[in-house]
């Protein structure tokens, strides 16, 4: 099954400093439909104007995934963080028993990113932050992990669950290939670009809700940098 998420459709709004597409009910908006996928919670697409941000503010029992797509953010948080994240960055905050952060745009143009909600296992646990840079040459062409709780993953982020966060660029005209367990939630949102998902149309920032599929086939109609969460 294959469930296009078209990004027009998506709720959300204009906040002054901040623009937000909900993929999933979120905040202020909700639909029954839209609530979650398998551990997956939450997908924000989020604009954050320069000079301006979100103030310090506590988390807790959520693992969060950032995605910088353009731009860049200052990550400060309680645990004595504070880094700098550039285009092409991810960072895995494990908010466990409890943690403060803030992410600011101390740039002069916007901030575009993904922020990703996945449900840990369990809850409580020591709270932690992880920062990875993976450049696009790295992930031309095939899927690279990110972040995931699953044990074959070692060298990406950690999360608290046996979900995998994993990204792939593609030139136009290339393929590639995706076997997930059938059982499994596939979420996936093209960050630019737009491909063909077993001969799904899925423009930038479009949603793509996956289950029940032996294989996906991604053919790229232009240049793409796409972002796929793996869920139980």
């Amino acid at each position: 099954m294959i469930d296009m998420r078209p990004y027009r459709t998506l709720g959300g709004g204009h906040h002054g400093w901040l623009k937000s597409r909900h993929h999933f009910s979120f905040a202020d908006y909700e639909e029954a439909e839209r609530d979650c996928w398998g551990a997956l919670r939450a997908w924000n697409d989020n604009e954050i104007a320069p000079g301006s941000g979100f103030p310090a503010h506590p988390h807790a029992n959520v693992d969060i995934i950032t995605y910088v797509r353009q731009g860049a953010i200052i990550h400060d948080d309680n645990l004595g963080n504070r880094v700098r994240m550039e285009a092409g960055s991810v960072q895995v905050l494990s908010a466990g028993s409890g943690i403060r952060h803030s992410e600011y745009n101390a740039e002069g143009v916007p901030a575009h990113l993904f922020q990703i909600w996945i449900k840990p296992e369990q809850s409580g646990g020591r709270p932690e932050w992880t920062g990875l840079r993976f450049p696009n040459i790295d992930r031309a062409g095939q899927f690279v992990v990110f972040a995931s709780g699953c044990q074959q993953d070692r060298d990406a982020a950690p999360l608290r669950s046996g979900a995998r966060v994993l990204g792939v660029t593609l030139s136009a005209g290339q393929s590639v290939e995706y076997r997930p367990d059938p059982n499994r939630h596939l979420y996936l949102v093209p960050a630019s670009g737009s491909v063909l998902i077993n001969g799904v149309h899925a423009d930038a920032r479009d949603g793509i809700a996956v289950s029940d599929e032996d294989s996906l086939i991604l053919t790229a109609l232009e240049d793409c940098d796409i972002v796929m969460v793996d869920a139980p």
